[in-house]
């Protein structure tokens, strides 16, 4: 016999306790986390590096944390607009979580942030469920993916504060229906705004901007009706801190990368929870 434990559960309890000290610190020092989700080619690394060109131009405090499985490639890219970047490579771990973020920015983020946009792991799925003390959530889909990408990923556009949808100016060569793809956003996530973008073309120029300045600033943020089961912060792992289990490496600038190190990630397997054997009925079966 196996006894059954639903160690998903821990880990987000967990998560979502180290999100919410981030949050507050974050919240302390007067910077709002912008987490960006979507999957790989979407478009968001071109779309942030324009929104960090036109916050810079602007003379809005902002900095850039991009993570990936390997390169260096979007944080040079995100550089070119002048602002502070850190590039943090997961090494195969396929989203970003609270504590791990809260030790790469630990010593880095510039006193006078207003915005920190996070350019998570290109990635619909385990991104969704990991809360990253963001103030504002986005979910962004290029033209290209399809109108009914938010019926496929039903968690990640259902959990959005703002969808933005990218590479507006190809929309018409592949055939991309808006008012499809407007529907099938508002099945799964009613009310939530959905913004058109085109980073070659210039639409939507400083949308994201002016959406995550808002939301620093107090303007409510759209409230999806699909909400994560919440976990009450005293309950993750038994009280825990959030920097006990993890050993963070310190993460330089652009010019460098970090390393998120080893890492335990019980992942659900599908159809059911994780599975973790009875030390005594292991015990008995070898006597």
């Amino acid at each position: 016999m196996c006894r059954v434990v639903d160690l998903q559960q821990a880990v987000l309890a967990k998560n979502d306790a180290c999100a919410h000290t981030l949050r507050e610190d974050l919240a302390a020092r007067g910077t709002a986390l912008v987490n960006l989700l979507s999957s790989p080619g979407s478009g968001k690394t071109a779309l942030l590096e324009g929104e960090l060109t036109l916050a810079r131009d602007r003379g809005i405090p902002v900095a850039a944390l991009t993570a990936d499985l390997a390169t260096e490639n979007d944080a040079v890219r995100l550089a070119r607009s002048g602002v502070p970047v850190k590039q943090v490579l997961t090494d195969g771990l396929c989203h970003l979580e609270a504590e791990m973020l809260g030790g790469h920015l630990h010593g880095w983020l510039p006193a006078d942030t207003r915005l920190l946009f996070i350019e998570n792991v290109g990635n619909l799925v385990c991104p969704a469920s990991y809360d990253l003390g963001e103030t504002l959530r986005v979910v962004l889909a290029s033209v290209t993916e399809g109108e009914d990408k938010p019926l496929k990923y039903p968690t990640a556009f259902g959990l959005a504060h703002l969808v933005v949808v990218t590479k507006t100016d190809i929309a018409e060569a592949v055939s991309f229906d808006e008012k499809e793809f407007r529907a099938n956003v508002e099945q799964i996530n009613p009310g939530v705004e959905v913004v058109l973008t085109s980073a070659r073309g210039g639409e939507g120029d400083g949308l994201l901007l002016d959406r995550a300045l808002a939301a620093r600033d107090g303007t409510p943020v759209h409230i999806p009706v699909m909400t994560r089961k919440s976990h009450h912060v005293h309950d993750a792992e038994d009280g825990q801190p959030c920097d006990e289990g993890h050993t963070h490496t310190a993460a330089p600038s652009h010019g460098e990368h970090s390393h998120a190190g080893e890492h335990t990630h019980p992942h659900r397997a599908p159809g059911g929870p994780a599975h973790t054997a009875d030390p005594d009925t292991v015990a008995s079966s070898r006597s």
